[in-house]
């Protein structure tokens, strides 16, 4: 039978899988069908699992028993820096070569058990390093709505498997917004979850004390179905936490909207972004919200904290990438040579960037004058949030500055490039929930480029997110 891939949502999806009008196999296929004639134009997918059929046939033997859970049958892709066992995963990068997953990340493990169909691993920035996916090994992805375009990043592959129907979902991770900038440029839905409202465990660390993973979506609905499937406290993770995200006694339907105009201000924001931004307020005004100014004066400099903490942590967490136990191995004249070698060759150019850059800031000397000023920076951006969630329910700002950029445009300037996530980093910085919802276009060229919207809540408050956005994408 057709299926309308361009239509399907999770929860429509979910109906129509119960009521038999067609299986889970048939949607497997039809995704499958989608991406051999689609991906080689946007690379959105760096492999398709050859058991995905099977997967398909099991949630069918699920669904047909009657124990079938929201994500039964459901075809998801999968950012390449999440482990599934038995799978290839390489973060993009070429020191993973030939690395297989020994175990299940923790929310693969849940949706496993719920039957969900893994169709594939997506590309992605290097290690989660980039806001364009131009820093993968196997080049870049393509927006598909402009393929001379960038989709965003790290999470790129995933927004374009969404938005070009090659998977009804995905799963990305956001570290300083690597799953709503590409959502936004993309014109999908993508949340930042509160920090340790999903396990990391089983997934690739970057900067352990900002990563999450995060859903991205058609809609917000779908978003908070993909959220409720896989989060709560795990054991694997000590950084993971049970937060009742139902305990909201916020009557979402008269809310007070934060716009912090100071930030808002900066030099680079796109004259059709802020139209756009002012024109999604005035949405906001119509549900009966109120929108108040408010002033963060520390959280223009979320970027620069993050870019101190970030490649910290990241310089760290890839000093494990050696080539002695797996992945890409180069013969030197000394155990030093092998590891010089292998690093040198393993890692791209960003990455070799960010690990030095942050041994730099790590080092004796210059820990006060750096790291230990911006955690302190940190601390002061966190309080700001949380002062100014005393005033106001959620905060509103634009996702991205720009609408996509050209591929190459931005590659030789690393500094324009980090400024493509100056709205999104300062969530990561907060540990506070995140949701970039599509808000319109801009036209560029000929092509009309999506845009989106971003609301932020107080540190547990992800589903005063979900209701608002649900507002806003039914208007």
């Amino acid at each position: 039978m057709s299926i309308n891939l361009k239509t399907l949502t999770i929860a429509q999806t979910r109906q129509q899988l119960l009521a038999g009008d067609f299986t889970a196999l048939e949607l497997a296929e039809a995704y499958l069908a989608e991406i051999e004639r689609k991906n080689k134009d946007l690379n959105a997918y760096l492999e398709v699992f050859d058991d995905a059929r099977e997967q398909a046939k099991a949630a069918d033997k699920i669904l047909k028993a009657g124990k079938a859970g929201v994500m039964t049958g459901i075809p998801i892709a999968l950012k390449d820096n999440i482990l599934m066992k038995g799978k290839r995963v390489s973060a993009s990068s070429r020191i993973l070569t030939g690395y297989i997953a020994s175990y299940d990340s923790t929310v693969i493990a849940k949706l496993r058990a719920q039957g969900a169909v893994i169709l594939g691993r997506t590309n992605m920035d290097e290690f989660a390093m980039g806001s364009s996916t131009e820093t993968s090994a196997f080049g870049p992805s393509r927006n598909p709505y402009d393929t001379s375009r960038v989709p965003g990043g790290s999470s790129g592959g995933a927004a374009v498997a969404v938005a070009a129907n090659l998977a009804l979902a995905a799963l990305g991770t956001d570290t300083g917004g690597s799953v709503r900038q590409p959502a936004s440029l993309c014109g999908v839905a993508g949340l930042k979850p509160t920090y340790g409202s999903i396990s990391r465990s089983g997934i690739i660390a970057m900067g352990s004390s900002l990563d999450i993973i995060g859903p991205i979506t058609k809609t917000v609905e779908d978003s908070e179905l993909l959220f409720d499937a896989i989060k709560g406290r795990d054991p694997l993770d000590s950084t993971s936490i049970d937060i009742d995200t139902k305990r909201s006694t916020l009557n979402a339907k008269r809310l007070t909207v934060g716009i912090p105009r100071n930030f808002l201000e900066m030099k680079g924001l796109d004259a059709d972004v802020l139209a756009n931004f002012n024109d999604s307020v005035k949405k906001l005004t119509k549900f009966g919200h109120t929108v108040k100014d408010i002033s963060l004066p520390t959280i223009p400099h979320s970027l620069a904290v993050y870019h101190i903490i970030m490649p910290a942590e990241l310089s760290t967490n890839l000093s494990r990438y050696d080539g002695v136990k797996y992945g890409l191995h180069r013969d030197g004249a000394t155990l030093l040579g092998d590891y010089v070698r292998t690093r040198t060759e393993g890692f791209g150019w960003e990455a070799h960037r960010r690990i030095l850059l942050g041994a730099y800031v790590l080092s004796s000397g210059y820990y006060d004058a750096y790291y230990r000023k911006a955690t302190t920076v940190r601390a002061l951006i966190e309080k700001e949030f949380a002062d100014a969630f005393k005033q106001v329910n959620c905060i509103a700002t634009p996702t991205t500055p720009t609408p996509a950029f050209k591929i190459g445009e931005k590659t030789k300037d690393p500094l324009a490039m980090y400024l493509a996530d100056i709205f999104t980093v300062s969530a990561n910085i907060g540990a506070i929930p995140a949701l970039s919802i599509p808000s319109g276009f801009a036209e560029r060229d000929g092509k009309r480029l999506p845009l989106g919207l971003q609301l932020m809540a107080a540190y547990g408050h992800d589903r005063l997110l979900f209701e608002v956005g649900k507002q806003f994408e039914a208007a």
